[in-house]
């Protein structure tokens, strides 16, 4: 979207508890300007969250140039959309941890070591 971007990500905890998280970097201004964008998604956030958002979620507003001077009324109308094109789609096939290569070896010299 124009104004932000939204990152979501399924905490697969059986929490239904929704967690939201906002950050606006330097490129987009002073700390004065920062912190207007920062209310800024926090008061969306609050708006459409609760009925919108994905339970069992955290939630990242990642602030962008444009947003400061959106219109409220657009980035709320924005927000709804990035929100529902989320609940719509697929969730995304995750894939398991996966060792480096050596490491079950290393921890094994490093379980020698400890035992003698």
């Amino acid at each position: 979207m124009p104004g932000f971007v939204l990152l979501v990500r399924d905490r697969r905890d059986d929490d239904p508890a929704m967690r939201v998280g906002y950050t606006v970097t330097k490129k987009i201004g002073n700390a004065v300007v920062r912190n207007r964008m920062k209310r800024r998604l926090r008061a969306l956030a609050r708006d459409l969250l609760p009925t919108s958002g994905v339970p069992g979620a955290d939630h990242v507003l990642i602030g962008r140039q444009g947003g400061i001077e959106r219109d409220f009324a657009h980035l709320k109308v924005e927000l709804a959309k990035a929100l529902a094109k989320i609940r719509r789609s697929t969730p995304p096939v995750r894939a398991e941890p996966v060792e480096a290569p050596g490491a079950h070896a290393f921890r094994q010299a490093q379980g020698e070591r400890k035992s003698k």
